[in-house]
Formats: C-alpha cells, sequence, structure tokens
C-alpha cells in the first residue's frame, strides 16, 4: 500500500476533520511563533557562529560548539547549567543520570506521579536484575500513584514528601505506555508548591521527554530544579543523530555529568565529531517542528473521533505533548494502524511492523517508524505493549502534510480490513 492508494472515502473524513482542527491549529502557531523567539533570543546572546559547528575528536577538550551549545540549553530553560551530549545513547539514560543526581545511598527518591515509563523501572530496580540501579547503589524509592481521575494526588504528594529520607522528587510530565494524560506545566507548579511546603530542600526532576515546546513555558520555569529528555525526540528538531540533555541547577547537572562520564572528568571532556550543526540546526527548527507534530496529533485525534474510535487527548484539550492515545481494543486493530503508518512512512514503507520482544518491557511492543533517525520519536510513528486495553500511543511528523498522509493511510488500512 502506498500514499496514492489512500481510498477516496478517507480523503473525505480528512477534510472534514481537518475543518475541526483549525482553531487548535492557530494556538499551536502562536506557541511555535513563541518558543522560536525565545530560540533566537539564545543562539544569539550567546554569540553563535560557525565557528561553533566544527567537531572536536578523542577527548573534545574545549569544544566551542558543545560548550556554547550547553549555555543555549540553560538559556532557554531558564537554568545555571545545562549537559548536551551525544553520549547520551537515548532518553532513559539522561534521565537515569539527572535521577542518580537527586539522592546518596540511605536517601530516597520519590515518584509523585505513578509507576515511571517502562524502561525506567529497570533503573530504578522494580524490574531486572538490579545491577547497576538505584537500588543496587542502596538509593530507595517511594511512590505516589495518580488519583483516580488521573490528577496528582496533592493531599498523598504533600504526606509522601515530608518523609526524613526523601531527598529527590520525580515528576513524569509525558503519559509514557499509560492511560493517563499528560501534565501542564502548570499542573507541574502546583505539585512543585506542595512539595516545597513540607521538603523546601528537596530536588525536583521532571522527565521531558515528549514535552519540550508544546508550551510557552518549561516545567524548570515553575521552579522544577533539573529536567532531562532526548535530542531525538522534540529538542533535536528531527536533525539530531543521538544524545540527550540535562538541565537545571549547576550542582545537579555536574552530578548527572559525572554519571555519563566519570568523577573527575564530568563534563569537561566529550567530542562532538562534527556533529555540532546538526544540533544548532535542529534545535533552531525545534519549535516548528513541533508545532507540525502537535498538528499531526490533533489531527489523528479528529479522524479517530470522525470513526467513533476512542482518543486522549481530545481535539479542544489542552497539550503538554506530543502523543495522541488511540485506544483500538484489539491486537488486530494495533497491527493494522501500525502497518497503516508505517506505510505512510518516508523510510521503510515497505515494512510490516509486528509484535516483539524488546529489551526493557514485559511484554512484546509494536512499533510503527519509518524514520530517518533510527527511533526518532519526532518523526511520525506509533507504538505499543500487546496487552490490553490494546492502544496505539502515536507521536511525531516532522511536517504537518506528511503526518496527515500518514494518518490517513492507517485509516484506509483499517477500513481495508473491515
Amino acid at each position: 500500500m502506498k500514499v496514492t492508494d489512500i481510498r477516496p472515502e478517507v480523503y473525505e473524513l480528512a477534510q472534514r476533520a481537518q475543518q475541526r482542527c483549525l482553531h487548535r491549529f492557530q494556538e499551536i502557531d502562536a506557541v511555535a511563533e513563541q518558543n522560536t523567539r525565545r530560540v533566537m533570543a539564545a543562539f544569539q546572546d550567546n554569540r553563535v557562529s560557525d565557528s561553533c559547528f566544527a567537531g572536536t575528536t578523542g577527548y573534545g577538550y574545549d569544544d566551542l560548539g558543545r560548550d556554547t551549545l550547553d549555555q543555549i540549553y540553560a538559556q532557554i530553560f531558564g537554568t545555571e547549567a545545562a549537559l548536551v551530549r551525544l553520549g547520551f545513547v537515548n532518553g532513559t539514560h539522561a534521565l537515569t543520570a539527572a535521577m542518580f543526581s537527586l539522592a546518596k545511598p540511605g536517601e530516597t527518591i520519590l515518584a509523585v506521579t505513578g509507576t515511571p515509563y517502562d524502561t525506567l523501572q529497570n533503573a530504578i530496580g522494580l524490574t531486572g536484575d538490579g545491577f547497576g540501579s538505584l537500588k543496587f547503589y542502596g538509593i530507595g524509592y517511594a511512590q505516589v500513584d495518580l488519583a483516580e481521575n488521573g490528577e496528582p494526588d496533592y493531599a498523598a504528594i504533600e504526606k509522601a514528601a515530608a518523609e526524613p529520607k526523601v531527598t529527590g522528587i520525580m515528576i513524569q510530565r509525558s503519559r509514557g505506555y499509560a492511560d493517563r494524560k499528560a501534565l501542564t506545566v502548570q499542573e507541574i507548579g502546583e505539585i512543585v508548591k506542595t512539595i516545597r511546603r513540607v521538603n523546601p530542600k528537596a530536588d525536583i526532576m521532571v522527565d521531558n521527554c515528549y514535552g519540550e515546546f508544546t508550551d510557552v513555558i518549561e516545567p524548570t520555569h515553575v521552579g522544577v530544579d533539573i529536567i532531562a529528555g532526548s535530542l531525538i525526540k522534540n529538542p533535536g528538531g528531527g536533525l539530531a543523530p543521538t544524545g540527550g540533555y540535562v538541565a537545571g541547577k549547576a550542582e545537579l547537572v555536574e552530578r548527572a555529568a559525572v554519571r555519563l562520564t566519570t568523577p573527575g572528568i564530568g563534563g569537561e571532556c566529550g567530542s562532538t565529531l562534527g556533529n555540532n550543526r546538526l544540533l544548532y540546526q535542529g534545535l533552531f527548527f525545534a519549535p516548528h517542528v513541533v508545532a507540525q507534530a502537535l498538528k499531526t496529533a490533533v489531527f489523528c485525534a479528529a479522524m479517530m473521533e470522525e470513526l467513533g474510535i476512542e482518543t486522549s487527548p481530545g481535539i479542544d484539550e489542552k497539550r503538554s505533548d506530543i502523543i495522541q492515545m488511540v485506544k483500538l481494543g484489539s491486537p488486530e486493530k494495533m497491527i493494522r494502524f501500525c502497518g497503516g503508518i508505517q506505510a505512510g512512512a518516508p523510510v521503510d514503507s515497505y515494512a510490516t511492523p509486528l509484535p516483539a520482544p524488546m529489551p526493557g518491557y514485559d511484554c512484546p511492543i509494536i512499533m510503527a517508524a519509518g524514520a530517518f533517525i533510527q527511533g526518532s520519536s519526532i518523526e511520525l510513528s506509533a507504538d505499543g505493549p500487546m496487552r490490553e486495553p490494546y492502544t496505539v500511543y502515536m507521536q511525531g511528523g516532522l511536517t504537518y502534510e506528511s503526518g496527515k498522509l500518514g494518518i490517513m493511510m492507517a485509516v484506509s488500512a483499517m477500513l481495508d480490513e473491515g
């Protein structure tokens, strides 16, 4: 199946769906404009020049581009310091480094938004053999679940955060593979206020994956001490070839740097091998690319609603990440939907995604991703665990036009199968 095979009735459906989205598209474009201004100001204030794009080899000492990019990220996120490194192999790696900055052996990290994303459970020591995890090094873990309505349970958070051993707080902004909404920056700010009342010394961390540039402010603008994320998601703009970032208080960022490299070296080393330009250019594009992904997600919600399929968020709900949850209800429908997304990709469109085991997950995962960068979640992709209630998590879209076609391909594939 190719984009030229999209059924005529799907074009009619898409036209109706898009008309319902136009007011939301204007709001998304307004956010992108403000974020672009913030990124541009950081580039100009830090005097970005062609010399920043030269790479280093070996140890990577005195890498002008790397060190300037750290300063730019710190300015954009309103923090004392930042660590932007190709050496982070994925978002989980960056998040783990940030978590290790929050506590020493004998102290406790408190997660206040329920069980973290699947792959982080290994880093904490909740799953896997535990070697090298927080638990392995004697760092405790406690958890507060979200309330029944999916909102933060502020009373429970206040009680748990007051425990003497709690020195670090972890907040997951995005939904992950969970049936919950993403937290807005404003909600994160309320969690911060709640914690500060009973434990003012605790360091607060946010897993910022999928959330960057979806709002005009970030969690660090409302009192969060450290955030972390992946460069092959929002802030890489579809151009970063790999990597992750940490931004926050200077002391915490340095602790994370020590976890990435080794004590005594921290963030001083790390060659960039000629990739600096891609990291700069990707960040420059990021507010616009995130807007394209958000438009794709809103369009997906409208298309699914036209078909009577439950989604979250709805087209008029406030969004704090780029993820669109589609509740399909059966493994067969998940495979069809993901097959359509794959068929609408520019890369590997001929491949057929099938469920398979993946490291860090307790059940088979299906993933559709025809991406220029392997595993890039800012490019159109759809994935999900093959377990009830059989929900697909769709995200990304470098351009709205290509994202729209991908959703139309998914709908055509589902209709072809009845």
